[in-house]
């Protein structure tokens, strides 16, 4: 596949943006270099002009087919997996990132067009429900009315700085807007300019190839600060999903708020994942559960939203030999570059802030080298009490930094566990007798994350028909709904009811005859 090289510039419906904004390049986290090529901030009057043409192309998008936006998603994952090794080539410079774990990313986001293509192509997805009319019904007559989720409309999307695929141009939000029939307009992240460049190439490639009307698809370019708020301050804009900081997510709710007319922010922010430890597992597997843990604590230099960040346990003999053989390991880990100077000195403060809280101590901490950029592993320690006393000992540090948190028996642990905040994951290590005997453990997991883990560790995330990758504040803005899988195209879509409509002017969905085959309800029952 012939790419391109990479203009530095905004895409803009189907065209591109221009020169003179102020310029920037991507750097290398590894080396300090600086890459070619510059990119250039976009003006004000291009986010207008890609709010407007994606608010003009939302009628046209919002009534494809589910055949159209299948072809459409297809041929993008088609075009990705075709450029994968130039992708990922573009990505490990700008982000050091290993050349397999960009490979595998690349995979995953390909599976999300595809799980999307299937959904839209099935086309149960719109939840559509039909109640007859009851002409002769006493005391009044029971009116026809018929519902289905429709797309919302224009959608903003800022990319993610530690997953230049899969939260990026083309990732979850981006798949999901487009599949719920929304316009998207991406906000792509500086710290890797070029490869969102060269995926948002292909996306507006496919879009053109798909005939999908011109402002299915833009891409900003610059500071999200900037360019990204005056995205959302434009009144086309119906939504907006965003992956990041908790500063950065509360930011746009509240400037989304502030509108004159309000929209939905669906933010992933931040997430301190708990696991928690019982005896049994302890004795019975402390050995494995030390290489697994260390492994999803450091997994990617810890710059993962699911990294476990909080280990709660009794403070017991075998618990005790357990964090004295992970410090051992955390001790040994080796460091590793970070994503950006930002989240390195991030990392860092955060460390260092955290060390300096009254009740904390330190395990270990891996060899640093001192040099740009990098990260060692530390594992921290601090008593249930003083955790409960402290709130800014339930923020999450990003990177590869856990806490031990040393509980005084059952009771002490259950109220720890209850100062946790909403999580994205919470991860139980029990027996089979111990789980049968803590039920209530399971449940306040339950009610404080949305993916509860059974004797595994939390990074890695399927993704699924069925995956739930969401929780309550701070995890996501609304704890109701997910940023991957299947379920995800309902943030970007509404519930409109047609009342006492004749057959030819419904959609397709809710027609009598059900032309496209779907899966629906009827008087409340499956038809």
């Amino acid at each position: 596949m012939e790419t391109p090289a990479l203009s530095g510039l905004a895409l803009i419906g189907r065209g591109r943006g221009r020169p003179g904004g102020a310029v920037f390049r991507g750097v290398n986290p590894a080396t300090g270099e600086a890459l070619e090529p510059a990119f250039h901030t976009s003006h004000p009057d291009e986010v207008a002009r890609a709010a407007e043409l994606a608010a003009a192309a939302a009628p046209r998008m919002a009534a494809l087919s589910g055949g159209d936006k299948s072809a459409f998603l297809l041929d993008l994952a088609r075009r990705l997996e075709a450029d994968a090794p130039g992708l990922a080539a573009r990505a490990q410079l700008e982000t050091a990132l290993p050349e397999a774990r960009c490979l595998g990313e690349i995979g995953r986001t390909v599976g999300q067009l595809r799980l999307f293509a299937d959904l839209v192509r099935q086309g149960h997805w719109v939840d559509a429900r039909i109640e007859l009319a009851q002409p002769d019904r006493k005391p009044l007559p029971k009116p026809d009315h018929r519902s289905m989720c429709r797309a919302l409309g224009p959608v903003a999307v800022f990319c993610a700085s530690n997953f230049p695929f899969a939260y990026s141009v083309a990732g979850g939000d981006t798949a999901s807007a487009l599949a719920a029939g929304c316009p998207v307009v991406v906000v792509a992240h500086p710290a890797h300019p070029g490869t969102a460049e060269r995926v948002g190439s292909h996306v507006a490639d496919a879009a053109r190839a798909a005939g999908l009307p011109e402002g299915a698809f833009s891409m900003l370019v610059g500071d999200g600060r900037v360019v990204g708020q005056a995205l959302v301050r434009h009144p086309a804009i119906r939504a907006v999903g965003f992956t990041g900081s908790r500063a950065g997510g509360r930011a746009l709710m509240d400037l989304a708020a502030a509108r004159p007319e309000p929209i939905p922010v669906h933010a992933e922010m931040s997430s301190v994942n708990p696991v928690v430890f019982l005896d049994g597992a302890l004795t019975e597997r402390g050995e494995a559960l030390v290489a697994g843990l260390l492994a999803s604590c450091t997994l990617g230099v810890g710059q993962f939203c699911t990294q476990p960040g909080l280990l709660l346990m009794e403070r017991t003999p075998a618990a005790r030999a357990f964090v004295a053989r992970l410090a051992d390991a955390f001790r040994a880990a080796p460091e590793g570059v970070m994503l950006h100077a930002g989240i390195a000195r991030a990392y860092r403060d955060g460390l260092s802030a955290r060390l300096a809280t009254k009740g904390v101590g330190l395990l270990a901490r891996g060899a640093g080298s001192g040099r740009p950029n990098r990260a060692e592993p530390a594992l921290l320690e601090v008593s249930a009490a003083d955790f409960l006393a402290e709130p800014s000992l339930r923020h999450e540090i990003f990177g590869p930094c856990s806490t031990v948190v040393w509980c005084d028996g059952a009771a002490g642990l259950r109220a720890a566990l209850g100062g946790v905040e909403g999580s994205l994951t919470g991860t139980l290590h029990a027996t089979d007798a111990e789980l049968a005997a803590n039920a209530d453990l399971v449940d306040t997991l339950s009610r404080l994350a949305g993916r509860v883990v059974l004797n595994g560790f939390p990074t890695g995330v399927e993704v699924s028909s069925a995956i739930v990758h969401g929780g309550p504040y701070p995890s996501l803005s609304d704890g109701r709904s997910t940023s991957v899988g299947a379920n995800a195209i309902y943030r970007f879509t509404r519930l409109v009811c047609y009342q006492n409509f004749p057959d030819a002017a419904l959609p397709p969905e809710l027609r009598a005859a059900n032309p496209l085959g779907i899966r629906r309800l009827v008087g409340g029952d499956p038809a």
